[in-house]
């Protein structure tokens, strides 16, 4: 659960939530093949026997903003720097405008490239 204090109470948003609105907004982009699990949730799936449901996100609550982390494969040939300036911008966006919460960072891991 990620949690912040405001002047009515605590609002806590599960990290589902926030998985399924990044990987959504994410995978809209073009060029973005796909999400890819990180390493942490590569390992977690394979005991798990069952695929991660916040996969290829990872959200941190640093100082009262977010820090997301998004691990990606992009399509063969196309200009991953403009992919990756499109991804940083619609997911601080969506998350800002579905949440309210403010975004410090998105990194965007480019893990592999698929061919089309």
């Amino acid at each position: 659960m990620i949690g912040f204090e405001t002047n009515l109470g605590t609002v806590e948003i599960s990290q589902e939530y926030f998985a399924n609105l990044i990987g959504r907004a994410a995978s809209e982009c073009y060029g973005v093949a796909g999400m890819i699990n990180s390493t942490y949730q590569d390992i977690r799936s394979r005991l798990m026997r069952r695929e991660a449901p916040d996969k290829g996100v990872r959200v941190r609550n640093e100082d009262g903003r977010l820090v997301v982390d998004i691990h990606i494969a992009v399509t063969y040939g196309v200009n991953i720097a403009a992919i990756v300036k499109s991804i940083v911008h619609k997911v601080r966006y969506t998350v800002e405008e579905s949440t309210g919460f403010p975004v410090a960072k998105v990194n965007v891991y480019v893990d592999s490239m698929k061919a089309q």
